[in-house]
């Protein structure tokens, strides 16, 4: 049985990351564009619930029920009535299908999922030694299955949803401040600027609003699994069930390393004091609110001699998602915020000052054409639909005058 982790593109190897720190061995696991396979076990059900307790970076887990070449509306008809649906649909379920088409030679995909159920409840019907003709019943208060289909080079592959809500959904943030980073991107970005908790530097968000980054920092340095606060479709199928989700969810509480520290690490700042209400009432909602601090500050006013004051370290992470131009502001105020960032932050080369690192995530290259300042390393990343960069600043420029 193979279950797939759809992710953000960009985000591929922090999933397998998230996979191999469950114990998933390397040759498990395919890593593609977009998507994350794991060869699972006999075992297959406990490591559904285990995958989407602890997955950080993935978007939706689902469970692969098989494969095969479509070119045209025949053999996506018979390909798919030939699946085994009558172990993935339980009797009376509802079922819905969604999907999608690309580089194939069908489209459509409105009537191709029109064609699915058909096929699906043909199958179904004929496995129960029922009129393949007939009408297979339904009713959605018993339960619903939902089914997702992508068509990739005439390639069609059919997949059941295990997760429900997207994984990013940690159960956390009810409260949200305008514009909120997704989750999974927010922890994403703490691996990607190689961020190592508990060592001799702290984290700090300037531009912190409803306080995910900081949070996500302190789950991952905490070991707290990041689905442990929600519920999953898979608890509904009786082939996995909320058993799974009890064991799976008794191990992440077993891991957990609330031990309380003297130091803080995880660090958050806004100008608008009802974002960082929101970031600390979250902070308490993910049961990290002893760990990590914010406070109310125009970001003009934290220099590195302040941060150095403020953390009680000598070196620091600048981590944050400023706003963007035409998502709160003109680009020509977002710019202004660019260019004060990295006159706090880097010198006039556009190396770092002494004490600290930078990684700041903007659409395209928006950071380095407002500053003028090529970044040390960009990765490409996906904030929803919005094509963006987080953009690396790490080398210490060396000579006089660097603060």
């Amino acid at each position: 049985m193979k279950i797939i982790i759809t992710t953000l593109f960009g985000l591929e190897t922090p999933v397998r990351e998230d996979l191999e720190a469950i114990g998933f061995t390397k040759d498990l696991i395919t890593v593609q564009d977009g998507v994350v396979t794991l060869e699972a076990g006999e075992d297959w059900p406990l490591q559904v619930a285990r995958v989407n307790m602890w997955v950080r970076r993935g978007e939706r887990v689902l469970l692969d029920i098989g494969e095969f070449k479509a070119e045209d509306f025949d053999s996506f008809f018979d390909g798919t009535k030939a699946l085994p649906w009558n172990d993935f649909i339980p009797k009376d379920y509802a079922y819905v299908v969604n999907g999608f088409s690309r580089k194939s030679k069908l489209f459509g995909v409105p009537a191709l999922q029109s064609l699915a159920k058909k096929a699906i409840a043909k199958s179904i019907l004929t496995s129960r030694n029922a009129s393949g003709d007939g009408i297979l019943y339904e009713d959605p208060g018993v339960g619903t299955v939902k089914i997702q289909f992508g068509i990739v080079n005439d390639v069609c592959r059919f997949m059941v949803d295990t997760t429900g809500e997207g994984l990013h959904k940690r159960g956390y943030r009810p409260l949200t401040h305008e514009a909120p980073i997704r989750e999974t991107l927010a922890s994403g970005m703490v691996s990607l600027a190689r961020y190592s908790p508990f060592g001799c530097e702290a984290l700090y968000d300037p531009f912190c609003g409803s306080g995910t980054i900081v949070i996500e920092a302190a789950l991952m340095a905490l070991n707290i699994a990041p689905g442990k606060l929600r519920r999953y479709a898979y608890e509904d199928l009786p082939y996995i069930g909320n058993s799974m989700r009890r064991q799976a969810l008794k191990e992440a509480l077993d891991l957990e390393d609330l031990t309380p520290m003297e130091d803080c690490f995880f660090y958050g700042s806004d100008i608008d004091p009802k974002a960082v209400q929101s970031a600390r009432r979250n902070a308490e909602a993910a049961g990290v609110g002893d760990f990590v601090k914010f406070m109310v500050s125009d970001c003009a006013r934290i220099t590195t001699d302040n941060l150095v004051k403020l953390t009680g370290f000598d070196r620091q992470l600048i981590l944050t998602n400023p706003p963007y131009g035409g998502r709160l502001m003109t680009p020509e105020e977002a710019d202004e915020i660019y260019r004060l960032i990295a006159r706090q932050y880097l010198t006039r080369s556009g190396k770092c000052k002494i004490g600290v690192r930078l990684s700041a995530i903007t659409p395209d290259a928006a950071f380095e054409e407002a500053t003028g300042f090529k970044a040390d390393k960009r990765v490409k990343l996906y904030n929803g639909n919005i094509l963006c960069h987080l953009f690396n600043y790490y080398k210490l420029d060396k000579t006089s005058g660097n603060r």
